[in-house]
């Protein structure tokens, strides 16, 4: 346990510096499952790293060691952990738990908001036409999900530039992308390591609904173009309760339309695989030493206790410990 419980913290920090450019050079749709999987791996390896560091502090505690029927000098000894490294554990641990329940609550209001302004427009067709003379465009996520673009906009694309706009956020709706979005920022209120993650996260999405429309319209340079000009139009612009085709690094979105698609990179996705297989591998283990060491720890606690001349009843040692 005393290296591998460290491990998911160095998973999450190469993670946190080697993603922004994986989103950069894997297909977003495979770089959007894969930071998908990172994310809740990661998440979970480092709430439960810092579980058990926190425990071996926890159970050093008078009273818990009493109530577990376990030898505090044993567990020390089995595992010296310090207590000031069990403290601080502790308290990220706790930091993280009401970080994730501020960040649900937060993602909660954003659907609500989502789905008040879904009530408030009058057509029931996915597309909705505003009079209004603001370029916007954006993709209202639910059930059914509904696409908002504003007469200004329109004015301001060609009629094949429409079709690929219209193209991305449909993609964006399709493929459900709100959800990807709200698991990232979970996992990143968690743990504040996984923020550039989210950060690629959002920029993968984008790429993905432009690969999307690439393939939809037939043509990689409209689409580009359509981006490009949707942005600067609507410069300045927030959807925070929307997707929106002018999200993400533009230019570097329009790089990549007038670039080939990207190429698969298998061998970088197997690369991640076995990192997060290290993960989990890690976690068990240090999870399966400290049952271990507890199991010790109430082995020492009984022998202590049943050699005591006290002359009174003794409880009864855990099933796992024999005395010859």
């Amino acid at each position: 346990m005393l290296i591998s419980v460290y491990v998911p913290f160095v998973v999450a920090a190469v993670l946190a510096v080697l993603t922004p450019r994986l989103a950069h050079v894997l297909p977003p749709r495979r770089a959007a499952w894969a930071l998908v999987c990172a994310a809740l791996v990661t998440a979970i390896g480092w709430a439960g790293a810092l579980a058990l560091l926190a425990f071996t502090g926890v159970a050093q505690i008078p009273e818990v060691a009493e109530e577990g029927r376990w030898s505090v000098a044993a567990l020390q000894a089995e595992d010296p952990v310090y207590l000031v490294v069990a403290g601080g554990s502790a308290l990220l641990l706790a930091v993280g738990v009401v970080s994730l329940a501020v960040a649900v609550v937060k993602q909660a209001r954003l659907l609500v908001r989502a789905r008040q302004e879904r009530a408030r427009l009058a057509e029931e067709a996915e597309l909705v036409v505003v009079d209004d003379d603001a370029p916007m465009a954006f993709a209202l996520p639910g059930s059914p999900g509904r696409i908002v673009v504003s007469r200004g906009m329109l004015r301001c694309l060609t009629d094949r530039e429409r079709e690929a706009l219209l193209a991305h956020e449909r993609a964006h709706l399709r493929c459900r992308h709100h959800l990807f979005q709200i698991l990232w920022r979970l996992t990143a209120a968690l743990n504040p390591l996984l923020r550039p993650l989210a950060v690629a996260g959002g920029f993968v999405l984008e790429r993905w609904a432009d690969e999307e429309a690439a393939q939809r319209v037939g043509d990689r340079k409209i689409v580009a173009h359509a981006v490009g000009r949707a942005a600067l139009a609507s410069a300045g612009a927030s959807f925070p309760t929307a997707l929106a085709a002018t999200g993400g690094a533009v230019p570097q979105r329009v790089r990549a339309l007038l670039a080939p698609p990207p190429p698969r990179r298998t061998l970088l996705l197997v690369a991640g695989g076995l990192l997060l297989a290290a993960c989990c591998a890690s976690l068990a283990n240090a999870a399966s030493d400290s049952d271990q060491m507890v199991d010790s720890a109430q082995c020492a606690a009984y022998t202590a206790t049943a050699a005591a001349p006290s002359g009174g009843e003794h409880w009864r040692g855990p099933d796992f410990c024999f005395r010859d």
